[in-house]
């Protein structure tokens, strides 16, 4: 043991365990943690940013792309706050992130003073957005702490963690217990009574489908071939989109997926709260914890899920363990699909005509995929073109689909963008978003030309929150509040940041502009004006009728 103050014990635990990034905006409460940051920079890197929502969605974007862990550190209360709907975001996406912040002296603890970000009840507040949060009481406590929120937040089913440690406690020099490796614990084997339930259940079915979810991004080549085995299409909403790329036969689309529904009578949920059938194609209103006509398996490492929908054969166990325990089986019962591989097929071919009447996100869509490869990164925003990207941008491998999840954060997207970059400085990335998402976190431009974060950042202007002003409308008689934006000129003001910036006006002006973007060695920003309510909706390919005929 050596002595060492609690901010050292704190930043050689993120070395020890492999975290090579910490973003971060320094403040009083946690100047100790960011001079130690200062003496490890030969071995861990600090990113800034200009609010800490940009600092904690980085954090997001770098763990929702990687699979490792995100770390950010903010001041307490205010701090805390701007960074929590990132914390939600990561809650609801699973991704693995760590929140370091801090708290009033010890002595003000609870006392109700009024201190500098004092906040009632922070830590019961960072319990109710993260998977795990706990209070730093004593500088000693601190190597055990960090082992504890790491393993919380990367074991298991990941997702956010929180720490808090007093501003005097912080800088207190004791005698340190060496930081360590944290070692996640390995999920349980699966259950042979649950794999020979789940057996029955697929030798029965005829006409089954996969649907995955985040849970699935690390189990790619085992949820191909279980697919492979069984023929089942495999079809991903968001979070587990790119699971199975959709360049391949059994790849699907949520718009062609809808087309083998009515005939489906099993559903393996792997990884994935199976949210298309049971929200998007069932009603987003009413509770259904069964859909008559139709089984359902989930293979999932979280017990609890099994209680949430009325689950046929429930198989708790990490997507890729289980994944290989069903095909095991499968190979020892001979199992011999039924299903038709043509069937599949001309459901993606009729999809593929379908969808094209989405326009002009689709003809913009096309030219993204066609200019990126086919392993770089697209970030969605809540946008026209982002809620179209949902079934209308081809995905093609685990992780590149960037996405919010069920929590729908608008603003999220450019600023995580930035946190995807970072973790795959060799990839191109590039952050597709409208003009009202991409303002909540615009400064960050400063970020991205301070750090060298080479991001290509398409905005595309209806100069509206333009779903907002669809459904107004649409469903209240044509009254339009809060939804039209008067927006700046984007490219003077993407160029008084420094950053290269090009206004195009159509599909086939932005390939050039992409592809001249890509090829820079600096951040980039293409303007794409589009004619307010000018953009055909989405909405028919993403939530279905509830009365659908069952198998």
């Amino acid at each position: 043991m050596t002595a060492a103050t609690a901010g050292d014990a704190m930043a050689d635990a993120l070395v020890a365990n492999g975290v090579d990034t910490v973003f971060g905006l320094p403040g009083a409460q946690m100047y100790p943690l960011f001079d130690a940051l200062a003496r490890r920079r030969d071995k861990i890197r600090t990113i800034g940013a200009r609010h800490e929502q940009g600092v904690a969605f980085m954090a997001f974007g770098y763990a929702r792309s990687s699979g490792r862990l995100g770390a950010f550190s903010v001041v307490p209360g205010p701090g805390v706050l701007n960074a929590g709907a990132a914390l939600c975001t990561a809650l609801g996406a699973c991704a693995p992130l760590l929140c370091l912040t801090g708290e009033v002296p010890s002595d003000f603890i609870g006392q109700g003073r009024g201190h500098l970000h004092e906040l009632r009840d922070q830590l019961g507040i960072l319990r109710q957005l993260t998977k795990y949060a706990a209070h730093i009481a004593t500088p000693g406590e601190t190597p055990a702490a960090m082992a504890a929120a790491i393993a919380a937040a990367c074991s298991g089913r990941p997702g956010p963690a929180a720490l808090s440690i007093c501003w005097d406690t912080l800088a207190e020099a004791v005698a340190m217990a060496p930081a360590r490796k944290v070692e996640l614990p390995e999920a349980s084997a699966p259950d042979p009574d649950q794999i020979a339930a789940c057996v029955r259940l697929i030798a029965e079915a005829r006409r089954p489908i996969i649907f995955t979810g985040s849970g699935a991004q690390a189990a790619s080549s085992e949820v191909a071939a279980l697919a492979e085995r069984i023929q089942a299409p495999v079809v991903g909403f968001r979070g587990g989109r790119g699971v199975v790329g959709e360049d391949r036969p059994l790849g699907l689309n949520m718009a062609a997926a809808w087309n083998l529904w009515p005939e489906t009578d099993l559903i393996i949920g792997i990884g994935s709260r199976v949210e298309i059938p049971f929200m998007r194609w069932t009603g987003m209103m009413k509770r259904l914890r069964a859909l008559p006509g139709r089984r359902l398996i989930r293979i999932d490492i979280d017990a609890e899920e099994m209680a949430r929908l009325d689950t046929d054969g429930p198989l708790v166990a990490d997507a890729a363990a289980g994944a290989r325990a069903l095909l095991r089986a499968l190979d020892a019962a001979g199992y011999r699909s039924p299903v038709d591989a043509a069937t599949i097929a001309a459901a993606k071919a009729r999809a593929a005509a379908e969808i094209r009447e989405i326009q002009p996100q689709m003809a913009y869509l096309d030219v993204i995929r066609e200019v990126l490869p086919r392993d770089g990164f697209f970030i969605e925003e809540l946008s026209q073109m982002g809620f179209t990207s949902n079934f209308g941008y081809p995905v093609y491998e685990p992780r590149t689909y960037v996405s919010c999840g069920y929590q729908g954060t608008l603003g999220f997207g450019f600023p995580t963008a930035l946190g995807v970059k970072i973790a795959h400085p060799d990839k191109p990335v590039v952050s597709v978003t409208g003009d009202g998402g991409f303002m909540f976190a615009m400064p960050e431009l400063a970020t991205a030309v301070q750090y060298g974060i080479n991001l290509v950042t398409l905005v595309f202007d209806n100069a509206a929150y333009g779903n907002v002003r669809q459904d107004q409308k649409t469903r209240f008689d044509g009254r339009v509040i809060g939804a039209d934006l008067v927006n700046p000129d984007f490219v003077k003001l993407a160029e008084s940041f420094g950053v290269d910036a090009v206004k195009v006006d159509s599909p086939a002006r932005l390939r050039p502009a992409l592809e001249r973007a890509l090829g820079l060695d600096a951040p980039a920003l293409i303007h794409i004006p589009v004619a307010r309510g000018s953009e055909a909706s989405p909405w028919r390919f993403i939530h279905r009728p509830p009365a659908v005929s069952s198998a």
